[in-house]
């Protein structure tokens, strides 16, 4: 006869197999042990004491989780053996959340059913994105960034040779391979005269002196190909590349095969994913937007994020006039509007410079993530109203880590702790990435000793301290220092280091094309994810839409969620090893490596 407990059991979670219930009872049994394994005596005995009344809390939250951890496993079926399939070949290229038709029918219009709206979007299925037919691993860093398989993007011929814009053109080497430079190895198209030729506008003798000049970040919208944005890393000017989402032709897939920064972003109806004052120079080359329309809120939009004695980069020929200063369009009237000064003007290149005087604006600022466009200015009444050109270079100062709210030793042992870890995370991957790498399907192994890593996010990057160490062991890599809806919101520290970052919700995708990063770390974001009651399930899948066959993933976290973890990335065919850290915490590494899956 069964037992009152096991009735009860039964009425809780169903009559589901066996191996449910083996689930359900390891988890909470880890979560147990490591939460009494890892209390001294003396915390223990604490407990009796009145003055900690939080037991009851804490034992709330152990069952929440032990739940969210069954629920998590029941995601997989009866069978957590079974592998997910692929996808069709139709999302071989899919990005969540930009569905026009079902935008349309919820109501968005006048330009909005081509923006992101993920609380419209149903679409979802769990399955693997799979790589296209002619799919080949991105050549070694510098070599990728020049020559890419055209079989990995989206993009004909016809629209490399027919785009005609300056950052576009290209010439192509074979039939499977598109480059971007020619055999002398200079760039094309006159990029270099180009970026000269802005540097003299703003009176500097070359655009070598962009960051003595106070330069050291660049949003470059509508970028093309990335072609000025790789001219500019090549002066260590981090230049992130923003465009709208594409089906085909995509500006954004094309730069982040190449292995520059890029992420999928728009002028339609919402603001931009960065906080006020973030960039120091703001450029656009033909990037088809209609700056004086909508009363010039897209203007506005751009004086938010451009820091104080910023630049505003245009070149498009609609904006020709006949001598500097000559008030041509609605563009130019709206101009002294936000206080920016005409600075220079030559051929079909306008620069203007935002001012540096606070008295000129009135005070608005707040949220900024998916919040609607604004006709207020922002930014004006923060500590951070810093002209470009008084700023340190690099690493922050105790001062400016002040004006972030930032304890100077905090950020100190951050960057401590993340030389130490980056290390650690070096010494398991380094026999691979930095040596004759195992036979893939259609390629040669390269030649050691090439960083099979460029393209790394960091999906939980706080004060960006992966980034930096992963500058000062001189990796040539570049980091999406990402950080999270919900964690203290350090973004503008980071975008004052030189960083490329933006704000997100992992309870949702990232605006992003699948295959475009090559490493993903993620530190303390699943028991993030846990507090936030999002999927861990649906951040797997986007993780492995997100990221390239053969590509990596290292996930610090305590024991419980990196267990859940993987048990989950197993059914999506990775290779994962839990990693003991041999400190006597709860923190566990879980280090993963996608296959090159084909049907």
């Amino acid at each position: 006869m069964r037992s009152s407990w096991y009735n009860k059991l039964l009425l809780t979670f169903g009559p589901k197999p066996p191996l449910n219930w083996l689930l359900l009872f390891v988890v909470s049994a880890l979560v147990l042990v490591a939460l009494l394994g890892s209390s001294p005596s003396n915390q223990l005995d604490s407990l009796t004491d009145p003055t900690r009344p939080d037991i009851y809390s804490s034992y709330r939250r152990l069952k929440e989780q032990a739940v969210n951890d069954y629920l998590e496993l029941r995601k997989l079926g009866t069978n957590p053996s079974k592998d997910f399939d692929l996808c069709g070949k139709e999302r071989e290229n899919y990005v969540p959340c930009y569905n026009s038709s079902a935008n349309l029918l919820a109501g968005f219009k006048d330009g909005e059913d081509l923006d992101r709206h993920c609380e419209v979007s149903r679409d979802k299925e769990y399955c693997l994105v799979r790589p296209p037919k002619d799919y080949k691993i991105p050549l070694t860093w510098p070599g990728g960034r020049d020559v890419i398989w055209s079989g990995n993007v989206k993009l004909s011929k016809d629209q490399f040779l027919s785009s005609g814009s300056m950052t576009k053109r290209l010439m192509l080497l074979e039939e499977n391979q598109i480059s971007f430079h020619s055999d002398d190895e200079m760039v094309i198209d006159g990029v270099k005269d180009y970026s000269h030729q802005i540097a003299e506008m703003i009176g500097l003798g070359s655009d070598t002196e962009f960051r003595e000049a106070g330069v050291h970040n660049v949003l470059d919208i509508g970028c093309g190909f990335g072609s000025f944005g790789a001219h500019l890393l090549s002066l260590k000017v981090m230049a992130v590349c923003m465009a709208a989402y594409e089906t085909t032709g995509s500006q954004v897939q094309v730069a982040l095969e190449r292995g520059l920064p890029a992420v999928i972003g728009n002028f339609i109806s919402k603001q931009l994913p960065f906080p006020s004052l973030s960039y120091d120079m703001i450029h656009c080359t033909q990037c088809g937007i209609l700056w004086d329309d909508k009363d010039g809120m897209f203007l506005i939009e751009v004086d938010r994020v451009l820091k104080p004695g910023g630049y505003f980069v245009l070149t498009s020929p609609r904006r020709r006039q006949g001598s500097k200063g000559a008030i041509a369009t609605p563009l130019e009237e709206f101009m002294p509007k936000l206080c920016w000064n005409l600075l220079a003007q030559q051929d079909e290149t306008f620069i203007w410079q935002k001012t540096t005087d606070t008295k000129c604006y009135t005070r608005e600022d707040g949220q900024y993530y998916h919040k609607p466009l604004a006709q207020c200015i922002s930014g004006v009444g923060t500590k951070r109203w810093i002209p470009i050109q008084n700023r340190s270079s690099g690493s922050l100062s105790p001062a400016e880590l002040a004006i972030h709210g930032i304890n100077p030793k905090d950020f100190f042992e951050d960057s401590v702790y993340w030389r130490s870890a980056l290390r650690n995370y070096w010494s398991l991957l380094s026999p691979l990435i930095f040596s004759d790498h195992p036979k893939r399907p259609g390629d040669e192994d390269p030649m050691p000793p090439y960083n099979m890593v460029r393209n790394v996010m960091d999906m939980n990057a706080r004060y960006g301290g992966l980034n930096t160490a992963l500058l000062e062991a001189r990796k040539s890599v570049w980091v999406m220092n990402v950080v999270p809806m919900g964690q203290p919101n350090t973004l503008a520290a980071i975008l004052d280091q030189g960083f490329a970052g933006v704000l997100h919700n992992w309870c949702e995708p990232f605006p992003t094309y699948p295959r475009t990063y090559d490493m993903l770390h993620a530190s303390g974001l699943l028991s993030h994810l846990a507090s936030e009651r999002c999927s861990m399930l649906d951040l797997i899948f986007e993780m492995d839409r997100i990221l390239r066959p053969e590509g990596w993933v290292i996930i610090s976290d305590k024991v419980g969620q990196v267990e859940i973890a993987r048990t989950l990335v197993t059914q999506l065919r990775w290779e994962a090893r839990v990693i003991d850290l041999q400190d006597g915490s709860e923190q566990r590494l879980l280090v993963c490596q996608k296959p090159f899956l084909r049907k």
